[in-house]
């Protein structure tokens, strides 16, 4: 029997199969006047907020990613670290702020030595100086257009009045408990009574609003331009009441951050380093992050078939040159640029061969403290000005401070207590954090990526972009499709692990994919689908359409509560 004409519209019955089945599981959306990704649905919508009050993308993505830090207090603290990288509007560089904490002065690694053996305990002893303040208001200054009272008011007034909790975040409560149930500070705000906050029930942060609201009071009585007010807050933070409760709560808890430490503390902005890969220039947060490491991964994979094998075997001779070389640019021996020549990338690539090969071993036995995760913030406007973010450290990473409502960045976790590596602890040195937000550029087109997830963060984000260089994939489609993460490598994390040759795939991988890694020698161990410890990229992209106008197009990753705005 000759099949019927299908027929649409009003009346016209039944038609199976008009229309294709969804091939995401949320909306591939384009926008023209901005886009956000961001961690949450409120922090994205702060962002819009500030988009239709006519901030630019580096005005609403600092108000996202202050606001995340009192929405998503289980990824992210205000007096944690924020690595920022900002491409303006027709620039083909891209400037990184290096939102990330130095150590003090005061100690050394014989003195945490002595004082802690070969330990870290949480507390205290990781506390470097808070870093994401200075980000924050580093990079609104230098490419902002709003005053800090008009990008914070929204993060203020969620800390003071309170917001509900979801199921995702009263869950993520509940575990990060484990952590900071030692701390009664922390439990008084986060688990009152000792009782567990439940869905709907309302987080209110009154300490944490009232440090907001110092810093913009500061701004507002500086009457002096913009980055004059700016700058006071900062001051506000850095050089006054603030710094001496912070470094007296640090010293009570075994760390030795002093006064001292805060005052002259800046956020530096520096070119970013980058590589060409398949057209794109991709520029990375330099060597105080895991962004080289991004970079060599996808420079690499250009110069290899792109199997599952290579991508592991990229990733593995990466992390090796982090261990062996990364460490924070005024104090890495070698220069960075090195890492990133291409006939350097193309002998690393000629070194992979049908075998696994080892990494590098550091520390055996059981992991330390599991810290909570980060969140990513990238933003977006329709002049094709792009901001990424990844501001981090979490509940369990150490104590609430009463009088202000947030912790002291823990961030040291990741420097070594090893004389020999070259991300070892030094006096008023930055650690290499895992953080580590990405912009690409060709021409006039702009690719902001971001993601969460420690170890994993750059591997996630290159697998991505991988994917949508290589494929006709869109940005929804990439960042949903199946992942894998090698930990061939000392985790960043003190007292960092290694595991041999050790591969996780998500449960999408197929069995003749997964048989394969194995007979090329890696030990493969499975994971559930969409896998929370994957990641969770966020993606901004933007290209002309056939009309030469420019589209926004982005991506949310479905493994955490990333959410996508465009318009």
């Amino acid at each position: 029997m000759a099949e019927k004409p299908k027929k649409g519209g009003m009346g016209g019955g039944l038609v199976p199969g008009t229309y294709p089945p969804p091939t995401t599981s949320r909306p591939q959306l384009v926008g023209e006047k901005f886009a956000v990704v961001a961690g949450h649905p409120l922090v994205s919508m702060v962002a819009m907020s500030v988009f239709e009050a006519g901030g630019n993308a580096v005005d609403a993505g600092v108000a996202a990613g202050i606001a995340s830090t009192v929405i998503q207090v289980d990824m992210a603290n205000f007096g944690g670290i924020a690595p920022i990288l900002i491409r303006e509007a027709g620039s083909d560089q891209c400037v990184s702020i290096a939102g990330v904490g130095r150590w003090s002065e005061s100690v050394s690694l014989d003195a945490m030595l002595a004082r802690h053996g070969g330990n870290l305990p949480l507390g205290g002893a990781p506390c470097i100086v808070p870093g994401a303040p200075a980000g924050w208001l580093s990079a609104l200054s230098h490419s902002g257009t709003m005053s800090f009272a008009e990008v914070a008011q929204p993060a203020l007034a969620y800390a003071r009045s309170g917001f509900l909790l979801d199921p995702g975040l009263a869950l993520s409560l509940e575990i990060c408990a484990r952590g900071f149930g030692q701390w009664p500070s922390s439990v008084e705000v986060y688990r009152p009574g000792n009782i567990p906050l439940q869905v709907g029930d309302r987080l209110v942060q009154p300490a944490l609003a009232n440090t907001l609201e110092r810093l913009i009071e500061a701004e507002k009585r500086s009457r002096g331009s913009r980055e004059e007010g700016i700058r006071a807050a900062h001051d506000e933070f850095y050089s006054g009441d603030i710094a001496r409760i912070i470094s007296a709560a640090v010293q009570e808890n075994g760390g030795f951050l002093t006064v001292d430490d805060f005052e002259g503390f800046d956020a530096e902005a520096a070119l970013a380093p980058s590589v060409l890969v398949d057209g794109w220039r991709v520029h990375a947060t330099p060597s105080w992050s895991q962004g080289p490491v991004a970079l060599q991964i996808l420079g690499i994979m250009m110069r290899t078939p792109g199997t599952w094998h290579h991508l592991v075997e990229a990733t593995t001779r990466a992390l090796c040159d982090r261990e062996d070389f990364l460490a924070a640019p005024d104090v890495m021996d070698k220069d960075i640029q090195e890492l990133l020549d291409e006939d350097y990338l193309d002998s690393l690539a000629r070194g992979i061969t049908d075998e696994a090969a080892p990494g590098r071993s550091f520390a055996t036995g059981a992991p330390g403290t599991a810290l909570g995760s980060t969140t990513s913030i990238v933003t977006m406007d329709a002049s094709g000005c792009s901001f990424a973010a990844s501001p981090s450290d979490t509940l369990d990473g150490g104590p609430i401070i009463r009088e202000l409502g947030i912790l002291c960045s823990p961030r040291g976790v990741q420097s070594r207590l090893s004389s020999s590596h070259p991300n070892r602890l030094r006096p008023g040195g930055r650690p290499v954090v895992t953080p580590a937000p990405i912009i690409a550029t060709r021409g006039d087109e702009s690719w902001a990526v971001a993601c969460p997830g420690g170890d994993v963060i750059v591997q996630a984000m290159a697998q991505v972009m991988w994917r949508v260089m290589t494929t006709e994939t869109s940005l929804q489609e990439a960042v949903e499709a199946p992942r894998i993460a090698a930990f061939n490598a000392p985790s960043a994390f003190h007292p960092h692990p290694s595991a041999d040759r050790l591969v996780y795939t998500e449960g999408r991988i197929s069995d003749s994919e997964r048989e394969n890694l194995r007979a090329h020698g890696h030990h493969v161990e499975v994971w559930p689908d969409f896998e929370f410890d994957a990641g969770s990229v966020q993606t901004i992209r933007s290209a002309p359409n056939t009309q030469g106008e420019r589209v926004l197009s982005v991506g949310a990753d479905p493994r955490r509560l990333a959410y996508a705005i465009a318009r």
